[in-house]
């Protein structure tokens, strides 16, 4: 049996705003259960989830951009759970120039799986991994 789990955009979001608090604590309470259960439980977010999560926090939370990504840098390192993609996700929160966010997430799905995307956006064809079309 797997003990390896992905996350879905509710629980992200539980764990970035702590809100609402009976649900934040109820997420990590049967987080911590499961760990208690099988210690070797790993929680994965996936670059999906990371995107939707971003946009949740602007558009119902009122969360600046800025915020938002460092709430994920956070979270992301705090040993609860980490980026399906890894190191590379984090590097796509720390950057604030060029395209957006959920363009590098596209442009780091496509790389992890050794392709290059084709884009019409100027900035998005900046990114190394990125071509336009």
């Amino acid at each position: 049996m797997s003990h390896r789990y992905g996350i879905d955009t509710s629980v992200f979001v539980r764990l970035l705003t702590g809100d609402p608090e009976a649900e934040y604590e109820k997420t990590v309470g049967r987080l911590q259960k499961r760990l208690e259960a099988k210690p070797q439980a790993e929680f994965f977010v996936s670059n999906q989830v990371i995107g939707e999560a971003y946009i949740a926090l602007q558009h119902h939370y009122g969360i600046t951009k800025t915020a938002a990504k460092a709430a994920m840098l956070s979270v992301l390192t705090s040993g609860l759970c980490s980026p399906l993609n890894g190191a590379s996700v984090m590097e796509v929160l720390q950057s604030d120039r060029g395209c957006g966010l959920l363009d590098r997430l596209i442009a780091d799905d496509y790389d992890g799986k050794g392709m290059k995307v084709l884009t019409n956006d100027r900035k998005m064809s900046r990114l190394e991994s990125s071509e336009k079309l």
